[in-house]
């Protein structure tokens, strides 16, 4: 494979990840958007995660971004704070080159960097094998199960639910734990 580089998201990067995941809504099942959004949406998502402190890193082939992954609030309320989801979305023309692989073990590594303890994936359609293959490479492990939950294509969908246990996961209590400052 040619110079892969995997690096932080740059602004700069958001044209190409806006055509990138405009590819996966229109023509795929991982994600559950059914209209892609525009430039100025996929900004503010962007800005909300950096600003939030999490990982968004892009891989870059010969300097052209193929593919995106990022890692952002498994839900709001303040007791899931260690607790990640994450995405990863390719082009289509460099899918089962172990890019998507790679980019997952990068999050998981600045995911583990920042001090959170869980990742959890809920990957689009359940018969999306590629997915949860690289999930299962990288130590996820199969939670279950939401059967037909999203209609998109004139069918339904299911999502499966993985998780992975980042650094000490919950053998201990984080030592920037907020629970005192929260009471």
């Amino acid at each position: 494979m040619s110079s892969l580089e995997i690096r932080p998201a740059t602004a700069a990067d958001l044209p190409c990840i806006t055509g990138i995941y405009e590819h996966a809504v229109l023509f795929g099942t991982a994600t559950f958007e059914l209209l892609p959004p525009d430039l100025a949406e996929m900004t503010r998502r962007f800005d909300t995660l950096i600003d939030g402190g999490f990982p968004y890193v892009v891989a870059a082939l010969e300097g052209r971004v193929v593919g995106y992954a990022y890692a952002g609030a498994y839900r709001p309320r303040p007791a899931y704070r260690f607790t990640v989801e994450n995405s990863v979305y390719l082009q289509p023309a460099v899918h089962r080159r172990g890019i998507g692989l790679q980019l997952l073990q990068r999050l998981i590594d600045e995911c583990e960097a920042r001090g959170y303890r869980q990742m959890i994936a809920v990957i689009g359609d359940s018969a999306n094998a590629a997915s949860v293959g690289v999930h299962s490479r990288c130590g996820f492990q199969m939670i279950g199960t939401h059967p037909n939950v999203g209609f998109k294509f004139g069918r339904w969908l299911d999502t499966v639910m993985m998780q992975r246990t980042l650094g000490e996961g919950a053998t201990t209590v984080p030592a920037n734990d907020l629970t005192t400052t929260l009471r």
